[in-house]
């Protein structure tokens, strides 16, 4: 098994242990060092008093985000939106409701466990319109230019291969349809500890990108009109709070990473049609072709 499988592996064990620990109260399914989020810190207090009023409660204790892309996305009726990395359903249903019976929610997770209670969830809400799928986010189960908007909150840190994620993450948007994700962004240097930690990975910490990476990326892949807004930057307290259980010496390492870590908004838009079509090699024809 590569690097890149073992940690894929490693998260989905553990947010399935979160999963279950939500529908399983009771259960001892969730023994180890870690929880599946990025931290009480990091995950507290994400949405409003109204938005938890409109999801069940099995869906607010699943939330495991860095937080609240549907506040943030300025979804408009009649959209159709992806979350990359569904979970527990939060985002997804907040999104149904926001884009109407006329659009659509579909969320997208590889944990079995997490994808029954979302749908458990969904039944709970009685929404229609959403659609929960099994699959990687490296490797969208859509066809190309099916959404208007995908968000993920606090997931593609997760992956070992981001490339692909933004490269599906194009292909699937419609011309003119935008990127609107939380994420943990890094500025400046992670000690090597952490990035070689794979609790830490799982923990949304390891697997930040600093923040001129994302934008390459984000380049690369296709995307324009690329921001990234820090929405919270973690502090020497809260690094101390997610080190701890990452099992690190959290006293001894908090102090190079007090100012680094920072929960950010990256919004990017896919170019449209006419911009897409403006890139395209242009067929010249020459004098012989014309019959000159």
């Amino acid at each position: 098994m590569s690097s890149s499988e073992s940690l894929k592996e490693a998260v989905r064990e553990n947010y399935a242990r979160a999963a279950l620990r939500v529908s399983e109260p009771k259960s001892r399914c969730c023994g180890g060092s870690t929880e599946a989020s990025c931290g009480s810190t990091i995950t507290a207090n994400l949405y409003n008093a109204d938005e938890q009023a409109n999801v069940p409660a099995g869906a607010i204790a699943a939330s495991l985000g860095c937080g609240n892309p549907t506040a943030l996305a300025e979804l408009k009726p009649g959209e159709t939106v992806l979350d990359l990395g569904s979970g527990g359903g939060i985002d997804v249903l907040l999104s149904a409701r926001r884009v109407g019976p006329a659009g659509k929610a579909y969320g997208l997770d590889m944990t079995d466990e997490m994808l029954g209670l979302a749908r458990d969830n969904q039944r709970k809400a009685g929404i229609q319109n959403a659609e929960f799928l099994k699959g990687d986010i490296e490797n969208i189960p859509l066809p190309d230019n099916t959404a208007d908007v995908i968000i993920s909150n606090c997931v593609i840190n997760l992956s070992g291969d981001k490339d692909a994620v933004l490269s599906e993450a194009l292909r699937v948007l419609r011309p003119g349809g935008r990127l609107a994700v939380l994420d943990i962004v890094v500025r400046g240097e992670v000690p090597a500890e952490i990035r070689r930690s794979v609790e830490s990975w799982i923990g949304c910490i390891a697997g930040a990108l600093e923040e001129y990476e994302y934008r390459s990326k984000l380049s690369a892949a296709g995307f324009e009109a690329i921001e990234v807004e820090p929405t919270r930057i973690y502090t020497i307290a809260d690094a101390s709070d997610f080190l701890k259980s990452a099992q690190l010496d959290a006293d001894r390492i908090a102090a190079t990473v007090d100012g680094k870590f920072m929960s950010a908004f990256i919004r990017a838009r896919k170019p449209s049609e006419r911009a897409l079509e403006s890139t395209e090699p242009v067929q010249r024809t020459t004098k012989t072709e014309q019959g000159a």
